[in-house]
């Protein structure tokens, strides 16, 4: 009988992604009972076929373990209906398809409700907690991480959905130090050398690649532009350098040399793969002490003499000493409960994968001016994405065709090599835009309220570096500058200069 069990474990539910029996198991059995969480922790459902084979066997095997209908329900498939050839994308006007709210969501239980969901209301949020982080993404987990490892322990993090439902399981991966201000350079610095050492210190990979960025000039004034750049980045101790059309296509030989003057190369930024580092954070938290409570959702504070005394979720009630907003996209909405304005404007971002191919392209490739990047990952996608002047501000995560237009032609028009490589999924996420594309940080309208906001598309690239620091801050060991100099105060001010080195 065992070793048939375990014959059974090794059953493959999902072809695309090698996912087995075995792997649904033993992620139910960690706590990631809904199809969506599954789906994240697993890869299942994530390849060409975007779950028409898989989803059926492992739902059953979900009923089977005793998941709930509600969190069985089949998680939302990513257009497009099957794989469509950039070249085909790439013939489709843009200008013709306007900005719309997307393909929505498939049904309105794909997400689990705490009522409808055993794996979160089995477990009782606490009646208190001395720091409460609204907001389960790496800026929350990672923060809850650095407290527990300085002695803060009475930690809860609270998540409205699953993890990686929002920013954190929807960017692309890249990491760089080049930017055009020595505070990001510093922190993306830092969050580097932390990435490459999160295997070792947190048990779980993700696959970094420094591979480097490549970002492609089109006309004089982005040459210029990345010159004063890279003159900062010398002064920094990084080794970008400005090359001319002839290096980059050595570095990149696909690219076409006409659509470009100069490139800005640094070879020891990197990509990542986003998701297990919620599950490296959020495991070494809860062995740390902390509690992470997934959907559950902030409905209000409550505050007393000038302070935030307690946090009202849709689970119950939390008394607590301090408050942190780490929401993402959501925090203007969070800080609004708490009648404290923030000047943050969510955007959408969509990006798309490709069919896997074989290796050919080293870097991240970006072109200035127009926002479009990708990459290759270590399994041969092509990932990437391209921002779009007129979206509207809103937290919105449809996908739409007018993306794919614009992202085929422009990529097409770069490469032509990729005209026939097809797109598998698309999705979206969001930019947690500020005015002058700095974070939020520090407290705002009360003393012990928080903010860990406003990062653009930036944040996964700092999240390890500033976790560091507000963990030292609400720790009694100090307050860094980063904090000071990004306080909400300086919008009445424009004491900071504008970053405006944002891609996408």
């Amino acid at each position: 009988m065992a070793e048939r069990a375990r014959g059974v474990a090794k059953t493959i539910v999902c072809a695309c992604e090698d996912v087995t029996i075995g792997e649904v198991r033993a992620a139910f059995a960690a706590g990631h009972r809904d199809l969506e969480s599954l789906k994240r922790y697993t890869g299942l459902g994530t390849g060409p076929c975007q779950g028409k084979s898989c989803v059926a066997l492992a739902v059953r095997e979900l009923r089977r373990l005793g998941a709930t209908p509600e969190e069985a329900a089949p998680y939302t498939v990513r257009p497009p209906v099957e794989p469509v050839a950039l070249g085909a994308l790439a013939a489709i006007d843009p200008g013709a398809l306007a900005s719309d709210p997307g393909v929505p969501r498939a049904t309105a239980t794909a997400t689990p409700t705490p009522a409808a969901s055993p794996s979160a209301a089995a477990i009782p949020i606490p009646v208190r907690a001395d720091v409460v982080i609204v907001g389960g993404g790496i800026f929350g987990l990672a923060l809850a991480y650095e407290l527990c490892r300085r002695g803060v322990t009475d930690v809860l993090v609270l998540e409205r959905s699953y993890l990686n439902a929002g920013a954190s399981g929807r960017n692309g991966g890249g990491v760089r130090a080049q930017w055009s201000t020595p505070t990001l350079i510093r922190l993306a610095r830092r969050t580097l050398h932390l990435m490459e050492r999160f295997a070792v210190d947190m048990g779980v990979n993700v696959w970094l690649r420094r591979g480097g960025y490549l970002f492609l000039a089109p006309t004089r004034e982005q040459v210029a532009r990345i010159e004063r750049n890279a003159a900062l980045h010398a002064r920094e101790g990084l080794r970008t350098r400005v090359v001319g059309r002839a290096e980059a296509l050595r570095i990149v030989p696909e690219l076409d040399g006409s659509r470009f003057l100069a490139a800005s190369w640094n070879p020891d930024d990197g990509v990542v793969f986003p998701w297990p580092f919620l599950w490296g954070y959020a495991g070494r938290a809860a062995a740390l002490g902390a509690s992470v409570a997934t959907f559950t959702r902030v409905v209000g504070f409550d505050a007393a003499a000038g302070r935030i005394t307690a946090v009202r979720t849709d689970r119950g009630r939390v008394a607590c000493d301090t408050v942190v907003v780490a929401a993402g996209a959501w925090s203007k909405e969070v800080a609004a409960l708490a009648g404290v304005a923030l000047p943050n404007r969510p955007t959408r971002h969509e990006i798309l994968v490709t069919e896997p191919l074989k290796p050919w392209l080293g870097p991240l490739v970006s072109v200035l001016g127009s926002g479009l990047y990708f990459s290759q990952s270590l399994r041969g996608e092509l990932v990437g994405g391209m921002g779009d002047p007129q979206e509207r501000e809103g937290v919105e995560q449809g996908s739409t065709l007018r993306f794919l237009a614009r992202f085929a032609r422009a990529a097409t028009a770069l490469v032509p090599a990729l005209a026939g490589v097809k797109v598998v999924r698309q999705w979206a996420g969001c930019y947690d835009v500020t005015p002058d594309n700095n974070p939020v940080l520090g407290p705002a309208g009360y003393p012990n309220f928080h903010q860990l906001s406003g990062f653009v598309g930036h944040g996964f690239m700092m999240a390890p570096a500033v976790a560091e620091l507000y963990a030292d801050f609400l720790a009694g060991r100090g307050e860094d500058e980063v904090i000071r100099r990004f306080g909400v105060q300086r919008f009445a001010t424009g004491a900071v200069p504008r970053e405006d080195f944002i891609i996408g």
